[in-house]
């Protein structure tokens, strides 16, 4: 295992890492495949789509999701993703499993996501078996006290495939960094949406902009704003010096996290990014996941 003590390396690291897998594993929410099988179940088709990416279903999305950890109410799920609203997850997780049962639902998910993976790079793309291995040792480290996702995603089988196992560990290691990043902004004093404001600033998009998808309310926002200022940590819509501190530093943390994960893939570190970047970017090319996320807006965001 390769030892990493120097904090700009594994920052480096762990980000190109959540970049490189994001799409490849991200698309779930967006595939059509996905989306045909929770119809098939009885839930509602995609709601339309932005420029050709097929948009999630609400209550499928929740419901979905949230199966990872078993069939669990929806204050769960909502406690678990933590940056939604639970007026709106509550009722949908409530709706969803009126529908359907979490073992249900989860194999759906799954058989979709690896059913677009499969119609976009091919049932074998080049150096899967190798990707499989290196991914499996990143997972075979990580622990899952107080990592709620995570941990679902680690009770769940492995899948026959190698594409499919990739798409499995892939996951387990996104939602390990998610449940990573809760832990640091919750450490941090902040609350869903005060860090959803945070973020909009980050990334460099105006406040209450991305945030909207959680489905806050503008009285929220206001209150959340207010809140900020008051702690100095936002001024006139825009991050004061503590509060930009204060945000790159819940980032910090976050990758602090993943230190067992990247020491684990070690010297194949390099060549396991080189084969996921450019299976993310065929996904996103073939309209399987949006053409900016996340890891996009962060990294523009670095380069201010």
């Amino acid at each position: 295992m390769t030892r990493i003590t120097d904090h700009a390396e594994l920052a480096t690291k762990a980000r190109a890492l959540g970049a490189a897998l994001e799409p490849f594993v991200g698309q779930v929410y967006f595939s059509p495949e996905c989306h045909a099988n929770y119809v098939a179940l009885g839930f509602q088709p995609s709601p339309g789509d932005m420029n050709g990416v097929a948009l999630p279903e609400g209550i499928a999305y929740f419901t979905s999701r949230g199966s990872l950890m078993g069939q669990v109410p929806g204050e769960v799920v909502a406690a678990a993703f933590a940056v939604f609203n639970p007026a709106a997850v509550v009722p949908s997780v409530t709706a969803g499993w009126a529908i359907t049962d979490a073992t249900t639902i989860c194999a759906a998910r799954r058989a979709g996501a690896i059913a677009q993976l499969e119609r976009i790079l091919g049932a074998k793309p080049g150096g899967v078996a190798r990707a499989r291995a290196i991914l499996g040792r990143a997972v075979g480290v990580l622990r899952p006290e107080g990592r709620p996702l995570f941990a679902g995603a680690l009770s769940q089988s492995i899948p026959d495939t190698d594409l499919g196992a990739c798409w499995h560990f892939g996951d387990m290691i996104r939602e390990y960094r998610g449940d990573s990043h809760t832990a640091a902004w919750i450490s941090a004093g902040l609350d869903a949406t005060e860090i959803g404001l945070l973020t909009e600033l980050y990334w460099g998009l105006p406040l209450k902009s991305y945030s909207r998808t959680r489905a806050w309310s503008e009285d929220d926002f206001a209150a959340a704003i207010d809140r900020l200022e008051s702690r100095g940590l936002v001024h006139d819509g825009a991050f004061t010096e503590a509060g930009r501190e204060i945000r790159e530093r819940i980032e910090v943390d976050t990758d602090r996290q993943m230190l067992g994960c990247i020491e684990a893939i070690g010297e194949d570190f390099d060549h396991l990014v080189a084969m996921l970047g450019p299976w993310s970017d065929v996904v996103r090319n073939f309209k399987g996941y949006p053409a900016a996320g996340p890891h996009e807006l962060a990294a523009a965001a670095s380069k201010r």
